[in-house]
């Protein structure tokens, strides 16, 4: 992992390759969903959705919880996030989850920090797993287009503490509904930016796997 190659950065990433779904047509809203973002520090690429199921595109859908309007729950089995909305309503989101369950945060936390285009540094733990693919970030990456955390990153806390998990955008948005990253919870670039501009600091966010 020498050099800076997209795919190979990810502090959630992975060399899997999806299969390119079909859709018959993509209608204008989702065009403009996932369109390019002009407007960043770095410009953020259009998606292509034929490379996507559908099932994942961000929608607004019926959802019955307990849960406090404004609490994000992250499904890891369906491979979704939701966003509890008003009135047994929420955003739901596609994500890319940890290779396997031991990798996956579970439980409650809340969003201690939030960043944009933020700085990435892998773990030690990471390091420690795969020291020929992250040794040589070990001093962190700034952020920008080839930082494994995309655009926007959520950093999840608990008793004030960083875990070490974050809700982040990706390079490698085509594996979005598979089990890929080293533990993170990864949804496709416009739809972390969406996600950072809902929810402030303090969200509380429920991790069921």
């Amino acid at each position: 992992m020498i050099g800076l190659p997209a795919v190979a950065l990810a502090a959630c990433s992975s060399t899997a390759r999806t299969p390119r779904v079909e859709e018959p047509s993509i209608g204008a809203y989702y065009r403009a969903m996932y369109g390019t973002l002009t407007n960043e520090k770095f410009v953020v690429q259009a998606m292509d959705l034929r490379r996507v199921d559908s099932k994942w595109w961000r929608q607004e859908v019926d959802y019955a919880t307990n849960e406090r309007p404004g609490t994000i729950v992250v499904n890891t089995p369906e491979r979704y996030l939701y966003l509890v909305l008003e009135g047994g309503r929420a955003m739901r989101y596609g994500i890319g989850v940890g290779k396997t369950e031991a990798l996956v945060f579970r439980g409650t936390a809340t969003i201690g920090r939030k960043a944009e285009w933020p700085r990435w540094t892998p773990t030690a733990s990471m390091i420690r797993r795969d020291p020929d693919r992250y040794k040589a970030y070990a001093g962190g990456l700034e952020g920008g287009p080839t930082n494994p955390l995309g655009p926007r990153a959520l950093y999840l806390y608990k008793g004030g503490k960083d875990t070490m998990f974050r809700l982040h955008g990706t390079t490698e948005p085509y594996t979005i509904g598979t089990n890929v990253s080293s533990g993170c919870i990864r949804l496709m670039n416009q739809d972390i930016i969406d996600l950072y501009n809902r929810v402030p600091s303090g969200t509380r966010v429920v991790v069921i796997n």
